[in-house]
């Protein structure tokens, strides 16, 4: 198995669409609302820490079953996670939201 082959995997694939969900979230609501920090946390909030908490096990499946077998293509794939959470993280922390 290979990278391409590798990122198929819906355990390779979804948590890479989860950040990329969770980084659509922050940004959408720092262009419709602005970056204030808000009393009471809202519902974009609360859809990024879940999408954000969904991929961790999503994440140690796919490590966990892949690493053994193949894993240069595994730690290429992993490597492109850990890239998108770190994407997703920059937002809130940069705006400290």
């Amino acid at each position: 198995m290979n990278f391409p082959i590798a990122i198929k995997l819906p355990s390779a694939f979804l948590p890479l669409a989860m950040s990329a969900a969770a980084l659509a979230v922050v940004l959408g609501h720092v262009v419709i609302f602005g970056a204030a920090r808000e009393a009471d946390e809202g519902a974009a909030a609360h859809l990024w820490q879940l999408l954000m908490v969904g991929q961790v096990p999503l994440i140690a499946y796919f490590a966990i079953k892949r690493l053994p077998r193949v894993p240069r293509a595994v730690l290429a794939v992993l490597a492109l996670q850990v890239a998108a959470v770190l994407a997703a993280l920059a937002p809130v922390y940069f705006l400290k939201l």
